[in-house]
């Protein structure tokens, strides 16, 4: 066999085992996630559940994300999703919780959504709006059940490792990190409610409330102003060009 073959040979052999490296590696790399993956304790915030269609030959068709009730949440909204349908599950838990806005006896246990569909190659976002997150620990849990149109179900549920690495289905995980220096804790004003309702009128009808645009009202009234003297600029203009034109009349 000649040098140049053996080459080629070896670059082959390298490349398939390349390729088929990649190819186990991928499915791994797309299971379910929580985004952004973090966010400030004894605030609110607003995370999306993306998840990806890892079958070519099935659709998503349901997806169940179940919340913590060791660490629950008063507060949990949701955001329409186009062709789906959402419904929020309230449960007992299976102890009382005290938090800074009551003792909690009841909260969502669950947020399914259903009827539409994440095709082959596809992703899909489910936004929530929640808070306020405990400051007693350092990340939440959100386990979540995809079922496929062929009747498949894939249980995302699996805790992190101690040694870090990650687990074959591993359930999205919300990360607490200490309010920062002189913060609130609330995070973005658009995940934080203007007035915090009680945990029971809030639990029993989970809204979401649209942000009105910052500065609206500032911007129309400096419009207002700038219009004004633009006008005012005009009529002076006019009065010098009259004056103008009579003293000419005049000498002539």
């Amino acid at each position: 066999m000649s040098l140049s073959s053996a080459c080629r040979r070896a670059v082959a052999v390298t490349a398939g085992v390349t390729a088929l490296t990649l190819g186990l590696a991928l499915p791994a790399l797309a299971h379910v996630t929580i985004n952004p993956g973090s966010a400030e304790q004894g605030g609110f915030t607003k995370a999306a559940f993306r998840v990806p269609n890892e079958r070519d030959d099935a659709s998503t068709s349901k997806i169940e994300v179940i919340f913590p009730t060791d660490h629950p949440l008063p507060f949990v909204s949701v955001k329409p999703v186009p062709g789906w349908k959402v419904k929020v599950t309230e449960g007992k838990l299976p102890k009382p919780v005290t938090t800074e806005y009551g003792e909690i006896t009841e909260a969502v246990t669950k947020v399914t959504w259903t009827g539409g569909t994440i095709d082959p190659g596809q992703f899909q976002e489910f936004e929530v709006s929640m808070g306020a997150l405990p400051k007693d620990t350092d990340h939440l849990l959100f386990p979540v059940t995809q079922t496929y149109t062929g009747g498949e179900v894939v249980k995302w549920d699996d805790e992190p490792k101690a040694d870090g690495s990650e687990p074959e289905r591993p359930a999205p995980v919300l990360k607490l990190t200490p309010a920062s220096a002189g913060g609130d804790g609330h995070g973005a004003a658009s995940a934080t409610p203007a007035a915090a309702p009680s945990a029971a009128a809030t639990l029993a009808a989970p809204s979401v409330v649209p942000v009105a645009a910052a500065g609206a009202d500032s911007s129309d009234g400096t419009a207002r102003l700038l219009g004004g003297a633009g006008l005012l600029a005009g009529l002076a203009g006019l009065v010098v060009g009259v004056l103008g034109l009579r003293r000419g009349n005049r000498v002539s």
